[in-house]
């Protein structure tokens, strides 16, 4: 992909004039949303490809434009920004549905190689499944891997990128453990800051809310003792 959009959400004008003129040398399309309001209504009417989301906005946090699109059904990938190098910062982010979580100060070349790992991922592996295994299914869940769509009894069942990534990769390895360090370079495919077994057990969490009939006690997406997680056909 060339020219994907990227919506900008940052209240401090100099900084979000500085990140618009770095994305566009480098090719993307970039909007600006000094407010969380107004970052709700661009995405809502402009698509972006992934939300770069500032936490601290003047009217409502990043938390909560977070929570807002993931509950609208949008899907795009969201990398969240911080002054705060806190746990409770990155954990509140992914249980609201964040992909990625980068803290300040933080260099261009690091934001430009998250986003372009999250675009990969998001639009080009994801868009492209092998003819072969486009569709599958388990107990009452099927999985369209062309469409992104998974459904449940029927029901389409809405998975953040990052837990869809996950179950991804798990279903299309069968039977065979993944330890935390694996599904994080495969989902993530670089050492990012979310990258700690609590980011992998929270998406796997998610994952079995929404797929499994017993949470607690899971058929298909099971933990390994003492190594990770893996897809139980």
């Amino acid at each position: 992909m060339s020219g994907e959009k990227i919506l900008i959400v940052e209240d401090e004008r100099a900084v979000a004039r500085g990140l618009e003129y770095g994305l566009t040398a480098e090719g993307f399309s970039v909007l600006w949303a000094r407010t969380g309001n107004e970052a709700l209504a661009l995405t809502r009417n402009e698509a972006p490809h992934l939300i770069v989301l500032d936490i601290r906005l003047p009217d409502i946090s990043g938390f909560d434009v977070c929570r807002t699109l993931r509950s609208e059904g949008k899907r795009q990938p969201i990398l969240m920004l911080t002054a705060r190098d806190e746990e409770v910062d990155k954990i509140l982010g992914l249980e609201l549905g964040a992909d990625d979580y980068l803290v300040k100060p933080y260099s261009l070349r690091e934001l430009v190689s998250r986003i372009r790992a999250l675009l990969r991922r998001t639009y080009g592996d994801l868009a492209m499944p092998t003819a072969d295994a486009r569709r599958l299914a388990f107990g009452a869940v099927e999985v369209d891997l062309e469409r992104m769509l998974v459904t449940r009894r029927g029901q389409i069942t809405e998975l953040t990128p990052i837990e869809f990534r996950l179950l991804r990769h798990l279903v299309s390895q069968p039977a065979r453990p993944a330890s935390r360090e694996q599904l994080i370079e495969a989902i993530w495919g670089y050492d990012s800051d979310l990258g700690n077994d609590r980011t992998v057990d929270v998406h796997m969490r998610h994952l079995r809310q929404k797929l499994e009939d017993d949470p607690s006690d899971p058929r298909w997406l099971v933990t390994v003792r003492g190594v990770g997680y893996k897809f139980e056909p």
